[in-house]
């Protein structure tokens, strides 16, 4: 497992740690079963302080993105949403919502936040259809 920090980019280590790992598991990178680095070989890897890498793991087995099995490690998980479909589609909707108010404050344009929702559609589901309006 290939993760790389930025520092500089105002997000917690810990938070850049999880974002990575939820983004690998729905690229596919990781895949239900596979086994993360321990706390101490992450920790160690990454030059940063174990109990930060303790943090991430216990915020992705919080979202149920992986479980830790005492003396074996830690495993990603088998997707498993407890929400309802509308639950999950107003959670999804939230997230989104943000993302164009940020746009806007940003000055991107509608055309270039759909450009963007569409690479990134296309990068995680790239034999599915994509956006259509």
């Amino acid at each position: 497992m290939h993760l790389r920090l930025e520092p500089a980019s105002g997000s917690p280590v810990y938070q850049q740690i999880v974002d990575q790992v939820k983004r690998m598991v729905a690229a596919g990178t990781l895949r239900t079963g596979d086994r993360l680095p321990t706390v101490r070989e992450l920790a160690s890897q990454l030059i940063i302080n174990p109990n930060t890498v303790a943090h991430a793991y216990q915020s992705l087995e919080r979202d149920k993105i992986i479980e830790t099995r005492r003396g074996l490690g830690s495993f990603i998980c088998e997707p498993d949403s407890q929400l309802s479909h509308d639950a999950r589609i107003k959670q999804v909707s939230d997230l989104i919502e943000r993302a164009v108010v940020e746009a806007h404050h940003l000055n991107v344009s509608a055309d270039e936040v759909r450009k963007l929702l569409e690479g990134h559609f296309r990068t995680l589901y790239p034999l599915e259809d994509t956006i259509h309006e």
